[in-house]
């Protein structure tokens, strides 16, 4: 009989005056007996609605049925048929809006906690089993793939379950791409996101660092000079946008790309990081996503007095996780909703000494359908901060648009695709993820790897039996 209780079972967490003094992991994690009491809460419907709402298609009722009756690597083997990063998606994962959305358990409680049994059982399988993954038997095809976000590594990891030879180029000196650079340690453990990798190796995938595409090597160089087959662009998005006004040039503006990535990817946040940031006694971080609450809960925990969540529509119309907003309430963020930036203010040493707000209040929606922020005249106000943190979202860097030919792009900078298998205007050319839509999920940028696999799978396939 289904465990009948209304509420989800409650997450383990850090006390939030202990953890916005540290980078270590807010969530502890279920133990067993939690994962089982909560796994017996799904009904086991026959439609399996969850399963609709989730980008790469977990068999979500049958992985949850193998942990309600304490059968855990058999669930994580049902979970990892479908999902190549488990532990990342169990943590960054936004279910609340997809699988979670569409639980029954939902509709007069609350739903059936799904990303956190995924994210135990990827947990339970990497502390108690240590066996290699099997290496599958090699199909003698090669595939290319540019990235090593989660985009990237979901295409490796499915077309190295077929047998393909698969070799990912990766920009930075580690792979993991914005998991390791854009999402802090207490969010996302960076063991976490390395095991993950080391897996993929298991099944054969190369990864080679330090390896920009466009500059070290063009598309057109590895399909005509290193013979692969296909390629799958998921160079991700990682050019950072501003607002154009006066001052954001002043030393202490950074954007969210450059100060997360110091803090995550460099350590910044360690004594003797030899890429220290700057301390700041007050914080103002502009934007209002997941990507500008981490970086207030990062300055935060880098010992600033007030950390500012500045952004010009009210606390409803946040685009940022509800989990991810709570969690900074808790730590001492300070929201500054219905506010506008329209100036950076400095001293005579050009270093950021304030800045200039106005008040803004809600019209009538905008083409997107949220309601339109319009400026309060005579609201102007000053707030007094020396460090200012653009979170505005980021487009894709032109390298690899500028330095290959035929590849249609839009007018964001965008890889055009024909439909969701990800075929761009080159012929076995592939391109997903933020490399295509902008700045998404870790997990929508998952599933247009799986599909891309998929049709990379088919198309050459029938190039060999034409």
């Amino acid at each position: 009989m289904a465990n009948m209780v209304m509420t989800k079972t409650p997450m383990p967490e850090q006390a939030p005056d202990v953890r916005n003094k540290n980078f270590k992991e807010v969530a502890l994690g279920y133990t067993e007996e939690m994962a089982v009491f909560e796994a017996q809460r799904c009904l086991h419907c026959k439609n399996r609605p969850c399963v609709s709402g989730c980008p790469v298609n977990v068999p979500i009722p049958e992985f949850i049925g193998h942990v309600a009756n304490g059968e855990f690597e058999e669930a994580y083997q049902v979970l990892s048929s479908a999902n190549s990063l488990p532990a990342v998606c169990g943590r960054v994962c936004p279910q609340e809006t997809q699988c979670e959305s569409k639980c029954v358990r939902g509709i007069k409680g609350e739903p059936v906690g799904i990303g956190r049994l995924e994210r135990f059982v990827a947990d339970w399988h990497r502390e108690n089993v240590h066996t290699p993954a099997a290496k599958p038997e090699p199909n003698g095809h090669k595939v290319a793939v540019i990235g090593a976000g989660p985009s990237g590594l979901t295409v490796a990891g499915d077309l190295a379950k077929l047998g393909y030879k698969v070799t990912v180029y990766e920009a930075l000196h580690v792979a993991g791409g914005v998991l390791m650079y854009g999402i802090p340690e207490f969010r996302l453990p960076k063991d976490i996101v390395q095991h993950e990798v080391e897996g993929l190796k298991e099944l054969g995938v190369d990864i080679e660092c330090n390896m920009v595409i466009g500059k070290v090597l063009t598309v057109d160089e590895l399909m005509n000079d290193y013979g692969f087959e296909a390629i799958y662009i998921a160079s991700g998005a990682g050019l950072p946008r501003f607002m154009g006004i006066p001052g954001e040039s002043l030393k202490g503006v950074y954007s969210a790309n450059e100060y997360l990535t110091r803090v995550n990817l460099m350590k910044a946040y360690q004594p003797g990081s030899r890429t220290p940031i700057m301390k700041s006694r007050a914080v103002a971080v502009v934007g209002g996503g997941n990507v500008a609450m981490d970086a207030a809960r990062c300055a935060k925990r880098l010992g600033a007095e007030q950390v500012y969540i500045v952004y010009r529509r009210g606390m409803a119309e946040l685009p940022a996780r509800k989990e991810e907003v709570e969690h900074a309430e808790e730590e001492g963020i300070i929201f500054k909703t219905l506010t506008n930036p329209v100036e950076v203010l400095g001293d005579e040493n050009g270093c950021v000494k304030g800045m200039t707000c106005v008040e803004m209040e809600l019209g009538e929606p905008d083409a997107s359908g949220r309601r339109r922020p319009i400026v309060k005249e005579g609201s102007e106000f000053e707030l007094d901060v020396d460090t200012m943190i653009m979170a505005l979202g980021t487009s894709p860097n032109p390298l690899i648009r500028s330095t290959t030919p035929g590849l249609d792009t839009d007018k964001h900078g965008c890889i055009i695709t024909d439909g969701p298998d990800g075929l761009t205007s080159r012929p076995f050319v592939y391109a997903g993820g933020d490399a295509v839509t902008g700045a998404a999920t870790v997990i929508l940028a998952m599933g247009a790897g799986k599909e891309a696999a998929k049709a990379i799978d088919e198309a050459i396939k029938a190039k060999e039996q034409a």
